[in-house]
């Protein structure tokens, strides 16, 4: 028996792209490639890559740069770009790196044994269409192996927001959600290979309106249906957006046990100037109002957010509307970022701000937000969580897991499993983790 090929995938961006990276991968372990840490020993290179970042393209091609003396050894060895970057670059690619023998979009991935076979054959293959058929179900009888406690499921894919910051409506395409009854099969399945916890991925999760059995379903109907399936623990999603955050959704937060106390909820501006220009289509004060909400019905709840700070016509006074905003919400974590311009969004045609005024910015907000964190960690100290323990620690008997929080929990002197659910008690909150004790 022949020995089997060498898959090597890098992954960069979000979690989305994660998932992506595990259905390629068992997308090609049908036509006997297995999984390798290392480039080095591979036959087939894929680079998932992420549009979002300024100058995402140029780190690509330098990427792929590195990988010259690779090829010039190993002929044989086949190199791929996939993802939103493959999706926005298409031919320029393969036009500026000929090493690369194919490039796939993000919506095309589930052709890649196909593209695959015509590569080994010596053609070169560019598929970035947005094709109609289910990419997800075309991949439902690969190959599956058994899984860690957590995983990504992907439900819904695509923006129609527009933001004029973003290129997701352009590199995903429209907003497509999954029908429920394939969601829920992928669930059970995922549970069966052994996890425990699911974490709801879309480009507008909260927009979620697949089809159901009685009509389209919403995000809400959703997590209950899941909730009904053993063995599941917990339920997550991301990444939302404040305009598709229903009452039901709300509600949900409240009542279903599985689902945690933990929201990822982007405003990305405190000022509805900019808010304004970003077409983010909800203000400061309804942001505000709408955390109101979601803290009656979860009054625990852990709230994350995103910001841009140094988006096109941002005054100092628009900044610290932003900062007034983060003092009144209070986040438990969140990511910020200066603005970078994306060619081909409206924004990046607009007066940009000065670069220097704008790394200030940020660094004062990334002040607040790391003091914020550090306040919300450190009040769980002496408080009971529920840890899913996912992997060794560090030190003999210790194991990490996350808390329903999110937190990160290291607990010493641990007799659990991977996969276990145990009570913990937080005896005390480091940099970017707690420590606990196994609650008898």
């Amino acid at each position: 028996m022949s020995a089997p090929k060498k898959l090597f995938i890098k992954t960069y961006g979000c979690q989305m792209n994660v998932y992506d990276s595990e259905r390629m991968a068992e997308a090609l372990g049908g036509e006997g490639y297995v999984e390798t840490k290392s480039p080095d020993d591979a036959d087939m290179i894929l680079l998932n890559t992420c549009h979002i970042r300024e100058k995402a393209a140029e780190k690509v091609y330098s990427e792929l740069g590195r990988f010259k003396g690779l090829k010039a050894e190993k002929p044989d060895l086949k190199i791929g770009v996939a993802g939103c970057v493959a999706q926005a670059e298409g031919q320029e690619i393969m036009r500026r790196q000929p090493l690369v023998d194919l490039v796939v979009g993000p919506q095309s991935y589930h052709r890649l044994p196909e593209m695959e076979a015509k590569a080994r054959e010596g053609e070169k293959v560019l598929d970035t269409d947005f094709p109609e058929e289910d990419k997800f179900e075309k991949l439902k009888n690969r190959p599956k192996a058994k899984r860690g406690p957590t995983a990504f499921l992907t439900v819904q894919e695509g923006c129609d927001k527009f933001c004029a910051f973003c290129v997701v409506p352009y590199t995903r395409g429209a907003e497509v959600s999954r029908p429920a009854d394939r969601i829920l099969r992928e669930a059970q399945d995922l549970v069966e290979r052994g996890v425990r916890e699911i974490t709801l991925l879309g480009q507008n999760v909260n927009a979620y309106h697949g089809a159901g059995a009685n009509g389209d379903m919403t995000l809400a109907q959703l997590i209950w249906e899941l909730d009904k399936v053993d063995g599941l623990e917990r339920i997550r999603f991301t990444t939302s957006h404040p305009n598709d955050m229903q009452d039901d959704l709300i509600e949900a937060h409240g009542t279903c046990a599985k689902l945690m106390p933990y929201l990822h909820l982007p405003v990305q501006a405190g000022s509805d100037k900019i808010l304004k220009r970003m077409n983010r289509a909800h203000t400061a004060e309804s942001y505000l109002r709408l955390i109101e909400r979601i803290r009656v019905a979860r009054p625990d709840i852990l709230i994350s957010g995103d910001f841009i700070v140094g988006f096109p016509e941002e005054t100092e006074a628009d900044f610290q509307a932003t900062l007034d905003l983060v003092e009144e919400v209070k986040y438990g974590t969140a990511y910020s970022f200066k603005y970078s311009t994306r060619p081909g969004t409206p924004a990046a045609e607009r007066p940009q701000v000065d670069p220097a005024e704008a790394d200030d910015r940020l660094q004062r907000l990334q002040a607040l937000l790391t003091k914020q964190q550090r306040e919300v960690q450190d009040s769980m100290v002496g408080r009971d969580v529920t840890v899913l323990f996912e992997k060794a620690g560090r030190f003999p008997g210790q194991m990490v897991g996350k808390s329903d929080y999110l937190h990160a929990v290291h607990v010493a002197d641990c007799d659990r499993a991977i996969g276990d659910l145990a009570r913990v008690r937080i005896l005390s909150s480091g940099a970017n983790s707690l420590a606990g004790a196994l609650i008898d």
